[in-house]
């Protein structure tokens, strides 16, 4: 691993997400180029750098030997400062740098159904490329989506997502709330179908360019959500969590399209799907893909 301080020289914060900092940075070994430098802090062990710290950073750079066209490129993995007293590690990674993201798109740009069409098939193509091999980004929100110059998307911000085996119980704080899957707000074991709840908010935030679930708090975050899947039957609402069913008004099930009236037929039927309040009933990303919302005319190239 190289040295961080020698390599780049930081000029700005882009934005903190769940894992760490993002910084603007400019790569002096490389013709001053601008990149983006997402610092994040590793916890050290008697062996230093943990074995499944070391596998998730080979597993980004074979990510990215691949190329994939809506995957943002990880160019360089860095070292920064040992910190002793708290046992942790510094480390960089260094993604190349988009200058605009899809919420600053969404708010600038009334995009019509083709161009929602077709940045949502770039989502979930990302998306199916990292459950393809075993990551989940679960931090998808549109500031973590960027949009080239030639107008395509690519999914960021989603190195050091500890790799999943199905089933994972919450770690800290994991999603931005208003993009949070109930399983999550709930304390529940989640498995990738986190990231297709999320970009079913996205979905609906393009066609309405607002949030679809603006909650204040978790409590609040669910009850917006149970506003659209009505709140889950005794049989429904999970065994062994400390939240209340009761503690939330009953609400009958609506259609996606009563929170969003400009879906088409099929966007408001895949939203149905991806918006599932049970897990196992949301369809995987390469399903979503397959679904009569992308098939339909036109589908841009």
């Amino acid at each position: 691993m190289t040295q961080a301080t020698s390599n780049y020289e930081e000029l700005g914060v882009i934005g903190t997400g769940a894992y760490g900092t993002v910084y603007r940075a400019r790569d002096l070994k490389n013709h001053g180029n601008i990149v983006a430098l997402k610092k994040v802090r590793v916890a050290l062990t008697e062996d230093g750098v943990p074995m499944s710290t070391l596998r998730e950073i080979f597993m980004l750079k074979q990510l990215d030997t691949f190329g994939h066209p809506n995957v943002v490129k990880l160019l360089d993995v860095c070292q920064g400062q040992r910190l002793e007293r708290e046992g942790q590690l510094v480390l960089f990674l260094v993604f190349e740098h988009l200058d605009q993201d899809l919420d600053e798109y969404i708010k600038r740009n009334g995009m019509p159904p083709s161009t929602i069409q077709r940045l949502s098939c770039e989502m979930l193509t990302g998306i199916d490329f990292l459950h393809s091999h075993r990551i989940v980004h679960r931090d998808l929100k549109p500031q973590n989506l960027l949009i080239s110059t030639d107008g395509h998307l690519k999914l960021a911000d989603f190195g050091l997502a500890k790799t999943y085996d199905f089933e994972m119980k919450l770690t800290t704080v994991v999603v931005t709330l208003w993009y949070r899957a109930p399983e999550v707000l709930l304390g529940e074991a989640y498995n990738s179908s986190v990231d297709i709840w999320s970009a079913g908010c996205i979905i609906a935030e393009m066609f309405q360019r607002r949030v679809l679930f603006p909650g204040t708090a978790e409590g609040n975050q669910l009850e917006k959500i149970f506003e659209l899947t009505g709140r889950p039957t005794e049989a429904q609402w999970p065994r062994g969590i400390s939240i209340v069913r009761e503690n939330f008004r009953s609400t009958k099930p609506r259609e996606p399209r009563d929170f969003c009236p400009k879906l088409c037929d099929e966007a408001n039927d895949l939203l149905k799907l991806m918006l599932a309040f049970n897990r196992h009933d949301r369809p995987s990303a390469r399903q979503c893909l397959n679904h009569a919302y992308f098939t339909q005319e036109p589908m841009p190239t």
